[in-house]
């Protein structure tokens, strides 16, 4: 996309209305363990899952910044929405990001998007803590040049809406093995299943179900890297940490946001007897947990705006970018927990029911620190870019 292009796409996407109407279906959907289909089809209406796409492949052009912004509302209006979106979000955001700085490799993920295909994220493994750098699926190589994936994937978002899955395996079979090797499948692909196993605490609109591959064919156009097992500095791993790291806190951030309206909107309405019938909003101590919430949050904003934009603009940070992208993501989800909970405490007793919105964004928030980076890997990822690699 080029800067002209950029320059003149539409900022927003999502109307209030739409965010309205969504944010009045999250309760519902909670309740029920269902996932978010009216939602869904009204931001593929709106043209919400073409945003990242540049628009000579039919998208809207949106810049990685303002998609972050919109993902922010998102978030506020309705958690597991904006976390499973975000999943499609981040494969066209690293299609986009590759194609910006010359790499053609991903250009079908972006013409198929804005012909309205749906992108799936099926990178995460139980128990595998190298993320990108290993993997305890197999990818077999195929006479053709395509591979077949066996393995088990987990919090895969969008489940029952999704058309292509990207994933990946481990080539312990070539002659220039091991090799990490990323591909895509259809999603009628016999070797492609998803277990009904979605019951969880918070998040539960997102139907992040399990997904087992068995053999599943990625044919050799849709094989997009063979990389070494390990910390690898491929414009595909940059490009993932990149988008999934912004994205995925620009939708704790919106937890936040609105866990700090609730807030506000509670102190007002609540009264003291102690002090006289007096609104909460006149309690000293409320007014320091709303400020001591606000001063948290209003701190993520920038962060999070400047690090979208240096990924727009094509910052060179060198060996900081992995620490920075990292640290975003656990500011932003450490933050949205604190502000939560200082909100919970502002509105008392009410929030501990069952269908109260901050009860529920208390169970959603609890989410932030099951995606990676987690707090472990980030402060592992920082330590080394400032004080080098542990000695062995």
């Amino acid at each position: 996309m080029t800067a002209a292009e950029n320059s003149t796409s539409p900022r927003t996407v999502l109307s209030a209305e739409l965010l309205e109407r969504i944010h009045g279906r999250a309760e519902g959907y909670d309740r029920d363990n269902a996932f978010f289909t009216e939602d869904f089809d009204e931001l593929v209406a709106a043209g919400y899952l073409r945003a990242l796409v540049p628009t000579r492949f039919g998208g809207l052009g949106l810049s990685l910044q303002d998609v972050a912004r919109e993902q922010i509302r998102l978030g506020a209006a309705a958690p597991a929405t904006a976390l499973a979106v975000n999943m499609h979000l981040v494969w066209t955001g690293v299609a986009k990001a590759l194609h910006e700085r010359g790499d053609s490799g991903l250009d079908f993920l972006l013409e198929e998007a804005g012909r309205g295909e749906v992108f799936g994220f099926g990178i995460s493994e139980a128990g595998n803590d190298l993320m990108l750098f290993g993997s305890r699926s197999v990818a077999a190589p195929q006479p053709d040049g395509g591979y077949r994936f066996t393995g088990t994937k987990v919090f895969t978002s969008l489940s029952p809406a999704y058309t292509r899955l990207g994933t990946m395996g481990l080539d312990t079979e070539s002659a220039d093995a091991p090799k990490i090797v990323y591909g895509f499948v259809d999603r009628d692909d016999p070797g492609l299943s998803r277990k009904d196993d979605w019951n969880t605490l918070g998040m539960r609109a997102s139907q992040s179900q399990t997904t087992v591959l068995d053999a599943a064919y990625a044919r050799p156009d849709r094989v997009v890297r063979r990389l070494d097992p390990g910390p690898n500095a491929d414009p595909l791993i940059f490009a993932i940490f990149a988008n999934f790291e912004i994205l995925l806190a620009a939708v704790y951030t919106g937890v936040g946001k609105r866990a700090l309206e609730l807030a506000v909107a509670s102190a007002h309405r609540r009264t003291s007897m102690k002090n006289d019938g007096r609104s909460l909003a006149q309690d000293p101590d409320i007014r320091w947990r709303i400020a001591d919430a606000a001063i948290a949050q209003d701190a993520i904003y920038p962060q999070l705006d400047a690090i979208a934009a240096a990924v727009d603009g094509q910052a060179d940070l060198g060996a900081q970018w992995f620490p920075q992208l990292v640290g975003i993501k656990v500011r932003a989800t450490e933050t949205a927990r604190e502000v939560v909970d200082q909100a919970i405490r502002v509105s008392g007793g009410g929030s501990y029911f069952a269908g109260n919105e901050l009860g529920r964004l208390y169970r959603d928030v609890l989410a932030g620190i099951f995606h990676p980076s987690d707090a472990e890997s980030a402060h592992n990822t920082v330590a080394t870019a400032w004080l080098g690699p542990l000695e062995k």
